[in-house]
């Protein structure tokens, strides 16, 4: 898994984390009953509300470019096996020069 993948996720798990302690932190907090406070809970728990739809729909976009990405990647692979093979060849010939240089 690539740095940028293991970013995106570990800030995908964080936006769940929040989410989930906001939400734990509202229903605590039914006692509360100024007009002040009534008005607040109605925004935050608007802007939770929006902000789970978010997380779900980048989720579902994340989803379905990654099969998108895996199936134009099967399809190119077997409409061009040698090139794919060719082209596979070369990465490792270049990834094993790169690592017997850094030694």
């Amino acid at each position: 898994m690539s740095t940028v993948d293991e970013h995106r996720e570990q800030l995908m798990n964080d936006l769940h984390l929040v989410i989930r302690d906001a939400e734990e932190l509202l229903k605590n907090t039914e006692q509360q009953g100024s007009e002040g406070f009534k008005s607040a809970k109605a925004r935050f728990e608007k802007t939770l509300k929006n902000a789970k739809a978010e997380v779900e729909r980048i989720e579902d976009l994340v989803v379905t470019r990654t099969k998108e990405a895996a199936k134009a990647t099967d399809v190119y692979v077997k409409e061009n096996p040698w090139q794919s093979a060719g082209i596979a060849a070369g990465v490792g010939l270049l990834v094993g020069l790169l690592i017997g240089r850094s030694r």
